[in-house]
C-alpha cells in the first residue's frame, strides 16, 4: 500500500527556503519508502485563512488544501523563524484544528532562519505545538540557517545528513508492512 506524506510550508514568501527544506524533506520521504509526496505553503491558504473562525470557512483550493493535510499518512511541517517563534498565521491553521485530527500522526518538524540563534524553535516552540495535539513528533527535528544554503537550496552537509536521519525515523509509520495492516 502506497502512503502519502505532506508538506506545509509556514512562509508567505516564494520562493523561501523553507519550502525547498520541506520540499527536500518530502521528495526523500517518498523516495526512500516509495510513497506519494505534496508540499503546500502558507501562502496557499491566503487570503481565506486569515479571515477564518473555522475550517470549515475555507471554502474551495484552500478548503482542499487543509483536507489534504489532515488526511496524510504523515506531515513535514516547517516554518521560517519570525523573532523567535513561527508566523501567526502558521499558528492560526492550526488553531483552527481540532486535536483529534493530529493525534498519533508522524510530524517531522522544520524551521529555517538567518542564523543559528535561532535553533531552538523546533524545541520551543515548534514541539510543544504538535505535543498539545498528540502527535507523534519525531525525535529529529531540523533546523537550517541562511549559511546551509547556496543558490537557494540546502547543500550543507552535516543539514543533509541530519535530515536523512529524521527521514528515516519515519520508518515504523511508512513502511509497506506497517500501511497494509493499517489500511
Amino acid at each position: 500500500m502506497s502512503f502519502r506524506v505532506a508538506g506545509f510550508a509556514g512562509s508567505l514568501s516564494n520562493p523561501s527556503k523553507t519550502r525547498t527544506l520541506v520540499d527536500l524533506a518530502g521528495r526523500r520521504v517518498a523516495a526512500r519508502f516509495g510513497g506519494r509526496a505534496e508540499t503546500y505553503d502558507l501562502a496557499d491558504l491566503q487570503p481565506a485563512l486569515g479571515t477564518a473562525n473555522t475550517l470549515d470557512d475555507l471554502k474551495g483550493t484552500e478548503g482542499a488544501i487543509v483536507a489534504a493535510l489532515l488526511s496524510a499518512d504523515a506531515l513535514i511541517v516547517g516554518s521560517p523563524v519570525y523573532k523567535g517563534s513561527y508566523a501567526g498565521l502558521f499558528k492560526h491553521l492550526f488553531d483552527l484544528i481540532d486535536p483529534a485530527a493530529l493525534a498519533g500522526k508522524p510530524i517531522l518538524l522544520t524551521a529555517t532562519g538567518g542564523g543559528e540563534k535561532h535553533a531552538l524553535v523546533i524545541e520551543h516552540q515548534l514541539r510543544p505545538l504538535f505535543a498539545f495535539f498528540e502527535a507523534a513528533v519525531l525525535p529529529t527535528g531540523i533546523y537550517a540557517s541562511a549559511s546551509d544554503f547556496a543558490g537557494g537550496l540546502p547543500v550543507s552537509d552535516a543539514l543533509l545528513a541530519r535530515l536523512d536521519r529524521a527521514v528515516g525515523q519515519f520508518g515504523p509509520w511508512l513502511t509497506a508492512d506497517v500501511a497494509g495492516r493499517a489500511a
